[in-house]
């Protein structure tokens, strides 16, 4: 048989080696800390599986490694729950003490698989040819073999509850902020809107190719598409990198050619107070120096010298101090906001970063602060 190399396989090759490098980010010691990081790492790792199965039955090279037919039917069993686990931990900061229940039937389904999983390569030979019919290919005369029967059917049933579920949990979330689907600004319901619209088009796609094709002919279809969420995914990361606003080690030796004179750097100042003051581009994630130069219309180099010389902090000290100003204001207004909401709000993509800025600020963390502030109040 002569493999079969075309757009389709390409794309979905390329689309497993992006989601081995994002599995190796979001499982990295730091970042498995948050847990809608590891269940979404758990998420990309069953789509990989699954498309790298597809990639070796479409292209004909599980010839050459006919023991890993039908090894990913487990894995199948892992997006539904992992994609709402993630929901759950992006709404409420984490997915429960007992969170790891929702993997059973995935244990189930590989335990059922056993029996077939230890045959010898002519069992694995007869899957695959009685699954894609390729041509010029016969079944092979071999011991009857058992393998569980019905597992499109079994996989797209419990795919449809979870992403349900989490359709369910996520208007719950935007109706409780007052938040539109389809308008809101904040990152953390854009992020849940795309995860919900990313695998509620996989599914309907899968539904699709399983009513046109009886086999698994069209496997390809929906595996090239499942890369999709992938690339996405890693752009978000690319882009909500600190790594294209890193200082330069250049700027200090340009402070010495500055031709800023004492007048130039005051009013500069002033019209960087304005201007946080009464735009407050410090809210936006990707509140940068670039971007802040840009709007003052001075050079990246003569802001941070300004901002070095005239106000003794660095920009990112500045932010920050813009950013707890912000968010002690909104503490202090919407009582019944959750913290991490109120993070998001002043400009932080993670609860984390934005506790560690307050209480270096502050000296107390965001709830220690609010708490001392009803108090206050109370008299």
């Amino acid at each position: 048989m002569v493999h079969k190399i075309d757009l389709y396989s390409i794309f979905i090759f390329l689309g497993i080696v992006q989601a081995v490098f994002l599995c190796l980010f979001f499982f990295s010691k730091e970042n498995r800390k948050v847990q809608a990081n590891f269940f979404q790492g758990i998420m990309i790792a069953a789509l990989a599986a699954c498309g790298f199965e597809i990639l070796l039955c479409y292209t004909g090279f599980i010839l050459n490694v006919l023991w890993l037919v039908d090894y990913s039917e487990s894995f199948a069993f892992l997006i539904g729950p992992s994609f709402y686990l993630m929901i759950v931990c992006l709404i409420d900061g984490k997915a429960g003490s007992k969170w790891y229940l929702h993997f059973i039937p995935a244990l189930i389904w590989l335990g059922l698989q056993v029996p077939f999983l230890i045959q010898g390569n002519a069992a694995k030979y007869n899957a695959w040819v009685g699954a894609y019919h390729p041509p010029g290919l016969s079944f092979v005369e071999t011991e009857s073999f058992f393998t569980p029967q019905y597992h499109s059917e079994f996989i797209l049933a419990h795919l449809t509850i979870y992403v349900f579920l989490g359709f369910w949990i996520i208007l719950q979330a935007f109706k409780g902020r007052n938040q539109s689907f389809w308008r809101t600004e904040l990152e953390a319901f854009k992020k849940l809107r795309s995860s919900l619209l990313q695998v509620l088009i996989v599914t309907v796609l899968i539904f699709v190719v399983k009513l046109v094709n009886k086999d698994d002919l069209g496997d390809h279809l929906f595996a090239a598409y499942m890369t999709v969420p992938i690339y996405i995914i890693s752009f978000q990361v690319v882009r909500q990198s600190g790594f294209f606003r890193q200082p330069n080690l250049s700027e200090p030796q340009k402070y010495k050619r500055s031709s800023l004179s004492a007048e130039d750097q005051k009013a500069i100042l002033e019209k960087l107070s304005v201007l946080m003051k009464s735009e407050k581009p410090f809210l936006r994630p990707e509140f940068s120096l670039p971007d802040l130069a840009g709007q003052l219309k001075i050079s990246t180099h003569q802001l941070s010298q300004v901002i070095n010389d005239g106000l003794g902090k660095s920009f990112f000290e500045m932010t920050a101090e813009y950013r707890v100003e912000e968010a002690k204001q909104l503490l202090n207004d919407q009582p019944n906001i959750k913290v991490e909401e109120i993070a998001e709000q002043v400009g932080y993509n993670s609860k984390s970063s934005f506790n560690t800025a307050f209480k270096k600020i502050v000296a107390m963390t965001p709830s220690e602060w609010r708490n001392l502030s009803e108090k206050q109040k109370r008299g």
